[in-house]
């Protein structure tokens, strides 16, 4: 994962004329309620109409097993969204809820309840952050399997800072309850 994965993007703040860098972004999308491809592929049409956001790698969906979740919770769908942005890590994160507002997200106060939409802000290039608002790199993507795994079919090189990489940390991850969905595709606008 390199810092400015786009050399050949430049982009100039029209207010001010300041150049901000361009990073790659790693985001990981799931949904175990209603029309849940449509959701996630509804999230990736978003994400690719937002200023300063360029989408450029989706990949395959995985059914997942919900994880930490109350009981009688649905499967959910799966899949992890790469992504150039000159946004900041605060900005992606204030989008991301927005996108998943839109999609009818509930925000009960429920630990892991169900929900229409869910995206995760895993890693902004090689930023840290760790208080109330966020943590970069995500707490939990390390660990879970269906972050990982999508991402490292998408991205089999990729690492995470401070973590390791993907496929060291997918081979250590619990696989179990995880199933490649190869019937259901999302697209890159």
């Amino acid at each position: 994962m390199t810092e400015t994965p786009n050399p050949h993007i430049v982009d100039a703040d029209t207010l001010t004329g300041e150049m901000r860098p361009i990073r790659r972004a790693v985001l990981s999308l799931g949904s175990n309620l209603g029309e849940r491809l449509t959701s996630l592929q509804g999230a990736i049409n978003a994400l690719a109409d937002t200023p300063d956001v360029w989408v450029t790698g989706v990949s395959p969906v995985y059914e997942t097993e919900p994880v930490d979740a109350p009981e009688g919770s649905e499967p959910f769908l799966n899949a992890v969204v790469l992504l150039d942005t000159t946004l900041a890590a605060s900005r992606l994160l204030d989008r991301a809820h927005a996108i998943e507002d839109a999609f009818g997200r509930e925000r009960s106060g429920e630990f892991h309840a169900p929900r229409t939409l869910d995206i995760d802000v895993i890693v902004v290039g090689d930023r840290r952050r760790n208080d109330e608002v966020m943590q970069l790199p995500h707490r939990h993507a390390a660990e879970r399997a269906f972050v990982l795994q999508p991402w490292y079919d998408v991205e089999p090189d990729a690492e995470i800072p401070d973590a390791g990489l993907v496929a060291e940390l997918l081979e250590k991850s619990d696989r179990s309850g995880i199933t490649r969905r190869d019937d259901l595709a999302l697209q890159v606008q």
